[in-house]
């Protein structure tokens, strides 16, 4: 009986030592779960048990709290820390995961028998990747895989409608991936569109002649009301007459997807057509997880966003990163392979890199109600991390006002509802709508704008929202979210593009414009502020929410109509419109210098 005692004193002391013992693996709780397959794609059939694919797992980051603080501080004009961003070191420290979580997470995985010594994992340990078979997935996380297909894109994916963790993951991971993010390469949506019958110019040398001097909105010609070039774009925003000087420490990186190029001889044309003083000029192409780079296949997206970043900021160097995403589930192909998440490819990537673009800019995004809220957090997250090691990071704010389609929840409940996109309702990054036609600008009506339904308000445009609030009114009461985090920021032009495709001129239209437009501005200005031995803006908002409002040119008229709905109104002050209005260069730069 003493014998007895002492091996259960033992076993007791044991497992007081080793609670992890004690965990049920078994003990599985929901992490995320859909209602209803995602609009768009269609259940194929079950997953092969035996195809294998590299499952990605998110861990709690320990100081995420205190990177935010960070950030906050270094991107407000008022703090003692402004302008005093992180380092890549000072970053990965703050999101590495407690060792604690790093041991849970292992242990689970050592209990499905997983070889712990073929995991992947990021420069501060936040994320582990491992090669799982579907069999060994499903048992992992509750769930069954199986192949769905995208009908407008013929896109095949693994994914599934629900996943859950043990109980005990639940503190410690923020999300798995694949799992029921449905998005891939194709089923994206770009901001942009080409329009057939509008007009366009082989040449605006005319315009150009005009604009030598200092410019001024007053002198901007009113061709620029139909057909937008970079001569037009630099007199509305005041950049005629700067000249970078920071060129060998400023760059401007532009986030490419869906196998969309930028053609190295389109540019060359755009340039000799539109930019003289550019010929020659080139960008540097950067292939993320297997992206392409082919010259004979042009890009409307590609070219739209590196035609008019280098035709605003040259000679500032541009950073095309093509991000790939390997190939998707062939459903008659048992090769194993990588899985579609364009957003974490690139994210990624440029965050493990120690040198990195002080702008970005990004044409591309999804309903938020598509994005699963942990798959979006996760996301939104690492923009923070961009932000906080002092880039500006812009996003279109989308193509469809308020929302497009019948604008009905996917809860279950198809109750009509304003729409978000996102990455465009992530409170980390600087959210660009459209304008159009000059002298003066109004907003355009596909301009993309409203309140996240997953990301609250954040203090920086506490004011400016709530006065809109207070002037709005019960007008389209029900329909949004008054809590949610407010976009777009600012705008720019959207229509009337001049792009060249395939050695010809066509108009494309779209957010996708605004959003390269804005941040060549923003380029400038961060060649401005390190010209004079100072630091990049970096996350702007907490500026041109405070001291940077005067530097905006305010949007008083115009509307973005959708679900049935004439939409927001754009009128004096900020707007789920226009933001707080198009930049005025020569404004910010005397503010920020």
């Amino acid at each position: 009986m003493l014998w007895s005692s002492a091996v259960l004193l033992a076993l007791v002391q044991l497992v007081a030592a080793n609670p992890l013992l004690t965990k049920r693996w078994d003990d599985l709780e929901v992490k995320h779960a859909w209602a209803e397959v995602p609009r768009g794609w269609e259940l194929h059939g079950p997953a092969p048990e035996d195809y294998t694919f590299d499952m990605r797992i998110g861990l709690k980051q320990d100081k995420f709290d205190e990177l935010v603080a960070s950030l906050y501080e270094v991107s407000d004009p008022t703090h003692e820390r402004y302008g005093q961003h992180l380092s890549k070191e000072d970053v990965a420290a703050l999101v590495a995961p407690h060792p604690d979580t790093v041991d849970l997470v292992e242990s689970w995985l050592s209990a499905h028998g997983l070889d712990l010594s073929s995991t992947q994992r990021s420069h501060s340990g936040d994320w582990m990747t491992i090669r799982v078979s579907v069999a060994q997935a499903e048992k992992m996380l509750g769930t069954q895989y199986n192949v769905y297909r995208h009908g407008k894109s013929d896109d095949y994916v693994i994914r599934t409608t629900r996943y859950s963790l043990p109980s005990v993951l639940h503190e410690h991971v923020t999300v798995v991936a694949p799992t029921t993010y449905f998005g891939t390469m194709k089923s994206m949506r770009a901001t942009s569109f080409i329009k057939s019958d509008a007009p366009t110019i082989e040449s605006d040398a005319e315009v150009a002649h005009l604009l030598k001097g200092p410019s001024s909105l007053a002198s901007v010609p009113s061709s620029c009301n139909t057909v937008i070039t970079p001569a037009c774009l630099r007199a509305l925003y005041n950049t005629t007459s700067y000249v970078p000087k920071a060129t060998d420490k400023n760059s401007l990186g532009v986030a490419g997807y869906l196998d969309e190029f930028a053609n190295r001889a389109d540019l060359q044309t755009f340039f000799k057509r539109f930019r003289s003083d550019a010929t020659g000029r080139t960008f540097t192409t950067v292939l993320v997880n297997g992206g392409g780079d082919d010259q004979t296949d042009p890009g409307v997206e590609a070219n739209l966003d590196i035609q008019y970043t280098e035709g605003i900021s040259t000679p500032t160097p541009n950073v095309y990163f093509s991000t790939g995403g390997s190939p998707p589930f062939k459903p008659d192909d048992e090769t194993p392979t990588n899985t579609n998440e364009p957003y974490l490819d690139w994210l990624n990537f440029v965050l493990a890199e120690d040198s990195i673009p002080q702008t970005f800019t990004t044409s591309y995004g999804d309903d938020e109600q598509t994005v699963p809220l942990d798959y979006a957090t996760t996301v939104c997250n690492l923009f923070a991390q961009l932000g906080a090691r002092g880039s500006s990071i812009m996003f279109s704010s989308g193509d469809s006002g308020v929302g497009g389609g019948d604008c009905l929840t996917n809860d279950g409940t198809n109750t009509e509802r304003f729409q978000p996109n996102f990455p465009a309702s992530c409170p980390f990054v600087t959210t660009v709508g459209g304008t159009i036609r000059v002298n003066p600008e109004v907003a355009v009506s596909f301009s993309g704008g409203g309140f996240s339904n997953y990301f609250a308000r954040p203090t920086y445009q506490s004011t400016a929202v709530s006065t809109f609030l207070n002037k709005l009114g019960r007008t389209n009461a029900g329909l949004f979210n008054t809590t949610g985090r407010a976009y777009p920021d600012v705008a720019a032009q959207g229509e009337g593009f001049q792009v060249v495709i395939g050695g010809r001129v066509s108009s494309v239209a779209g957010t996708s414009a605004s959003s390269p437009t804005f941040a060549a501005v923003i380029a400038l200005l961060n060649d401005f502020r390190l010209s004079q031995g100072k630091a990049p803006l970096g996350f702007l908002n907490p500026l041109i929410y405070s001291t940077g409002v005067p530097g905006f040119n305010d949007i008083t008229s115009g509307s973005n109509p959708g679900c049935g709905t004439n939409g927001f109104t754009a009128g004096a002050g900020w707007d789920p419109v226009t933001g707080l209005g198009t930049p005025d260069f020569g404004k910010l730069q005397a503010l920020i210098g």
